[in-house]
């Protein structure tokens, strides 16, 4: 049975973690109106995507606005002896409006 509140989507979006010190571009693989997976380069640091973690992104949408996005880390996978990224599930803690209306206006 699926656990997912909403319904994903799959996109290719370019995003920026906030609190971080270098090498904060990730990429967006999917997303609903709650949650996010992020892709990244592989963290040097083990306990940086720690499940129940907070976590703010930028997201830049295709037309070229911001949004900034509170998140708390759900689940990360380090497939870095793969392919060199790991896979983040994030829950996006109340969602703003402009996040909403992009998430609404996306092709289904």
């Amino acid at each position: 049975m699926e656990r997912r509140k909403a319904r994903r989507l799959t996109v290719n979006l370019k995003a920026e973690r906030i609190s971080c010190i270098k090498d904060c571009a990730v990429f967006i693989e999917n997303l609903s109106e709650t949650g996010i997976q992020m892709i990244t380069a592989p963290a040097k640091n083990s306990k940086l995507f720690v499940a129940g973690s907070d976590l703010e992104l930028k997201l830049k949408t295709s037309e070229g606005k911001t949004i900034k996005l509170q998140c708390n880390v759900k689940w990360s996978y380090d497939n870095s002896t793969e392919d060199l990224t790991n896979s983040v599930g994030l829950e996006i803690l109340d969602p703003p409006r402009e996040y909403r209306e992009f998430i609404k206006d996306l092709p289904k």
